[in-house]
């Protein structure tokens, strides 16, 4: 009896290759079923990739190059954990040069210098002014000076991507923010007063004047004129106001937020080169990071921070590459990835693979412009190897949702072959 228990024992071993060969087999069969509803002349790139054993489950044309709409966003939100560590925070604050204020008058000027922190609100302006009155100040002698520099001045897309050509406009992007550099303003309509929301002209220039128009509201007396301007080396902090790089990188992520992402793509390039932030010195620290980390790098160019722009090109290959590259970087890992949608519960991913089996969840990046649709992310489970799958479309044929939902099911037959292969 015990020899016969051997046997079977010995077989199942020596026959476990050939059965997971074979459910491999049908998981290829099941893949290409799907894609072969797909129009002929769509071009796509899919890889399957079990970053744990280094396994290519499935791959169709991933070294060419393709638009990547907003998963550019993981180039750059990698990028920026990768060199500022999930410790960073991206500051507004307030300074003087009067060295004394206890007096109830600030002898000088007020600067509200920004350092990449675009979440910056009303509600935080105010927080300053209260603090300035906590401090006994009734008056202040000098300006109200908005300082931006630590960004260049070149506040749209189009003025830093050579004939780009992309209709989504966004209001300037600069290192000092004030209500994503937006506001509500009254216009006559024949008889009507109506209200619209437009984008400032001048960040500097306009958030000063709306901060020096707070400050009169709140009763401290303002001489001097607002001012958009450079905040000398000799001055003093009065205040400050800040945003942790994971919040900022999971409202990027998880919502597809354009501005925020433009913003800290700036950011990444004045944090790597320790100077002025603009788009050159952006696109370098994300070259550098696809280069430091052994991520495929042909046919991939990054022009902007958003993924807007159809100048942006990558492979599913460099895609992989960097969300593997996060995948085995045990400081970030946790922060990356919690900043990705998470299906059926949030962000973009919201609506989408619900109907996944028990166990098994997927955090993702998703990309859209007109006839480009892009997916990439992590399929995990409770027990079992997780798989990083990437599936991108351009088309000429048929509809978002189409692509959506043949995304969709590419990911639920995973699971379930996942769940299957692991009983063999």
């Amino acid at each position: 009896m015990i020899r016969i228990f051997i046997a079977l024992i010995l077989i199942l071993i020596n026959s476990a290759p050939n059965l997971l060969a074979g459910s491999k087999s049908k998981l290829d069969n099941q893949i290409s079923n799907i894609l072969s509803r797909i129009p002929l002349d769509t071009k796509t790139g899919i890889l399957i990739y079990n970053p744990l054993t280094q396994d290519t489950i499935f791959s169709q044309n991933i070294f060419s190059p393709m638009i990547p709409a907003s998963v550019t966003k993981i180039f750059t939100t990698a990028t920026a954990l990768s060199i500022m560590g999930k410790d960073y925070r991206l500051s507004t604050i307030l300074f003087t040069d009067d060295p004394n204020i206890k007096d109830g008058s600030i002898n000088g000027n007020l600067y509200l210098k920004g350092f990449g922190n675009s979440t910056l609100s009303t509600e935080d302006i105010l927080h300053f002014i209260y603090k300035l009155k906590n401090l006994g100040v009734k008056e202040i002698t000098g300006n109200i000076i908005g300082d931006d520099s630590y960004f260049d001045n070149i506040y749209f897309r189009e003025d830093w991507i050579p004939d780009e050509s992309a209709n989504v406009k966004l209001p300037p992007i600069s290192a000092l923010v004030l209500d994503r550099n937006k506001t509500v303003v009254k216009r006559k309509r024949g008889r009507r007063t109506i209200y619209v929301t437009e984008n400032f002209k001048n960040p500097p220039l306009n958030i000063a004047q709306q901060f020096k128009k707070l400050i009169e509201e709140n009763d401290i007396t303002v001489k001097g004129l607002a001012k958009a301007g450079i905040t000398p080396n000799n001055v003093f902090e009065i205040a400050e106001a800040s945003i942790a790089i994971t919040d900022l990188i999971s409202m990027i992520n998880k919502h597809s937020d354009n501005f925020l992402a433009e913003c800290l793509f700036k950011s990444v390039g004045a944090f790597y080169s320790g100077q002025q932030g603009n788009s050159f010195y952006s696109q370098q620290a994300i070259q550098e990071f696809i280069k430091e980390n052994n991520i495929y790098s042909v046919n991939t160019e990054i022009v902007d921070g958003s993924g807007i722009s159809r100048f942006d090109q990558v492979t599913v290959a460099s895609v992989n590459g960097v969300l593997e590259t996060m995948y085995f970087d045990l400081k970030n890992f946790e922060s990356f990835y919690n900043s990705l949608s998470y299906a059926a519960i949030d962000g973009t991913l919201r609506n989408r693979l619900s109907d996944l089996p028990a166990g098994f969840s997927f955090r993702g990046k998703t990309g859209t412009l007109n006839s480009v649709i892009a997916l990439t992310g992590y399929l995990m489970s409770d027990d079992k190897d997780e798989l990083i799958v990437t599936i991108m479309f351009e088309f000429t044929r048929g509809s978002w949702n189409f692509y959506r939902d043949i995304q969709d099911e590419i990911i639920k037959v995973l699971a379930e072959w996942k769940k299957e292969s692991s009983d063999y």
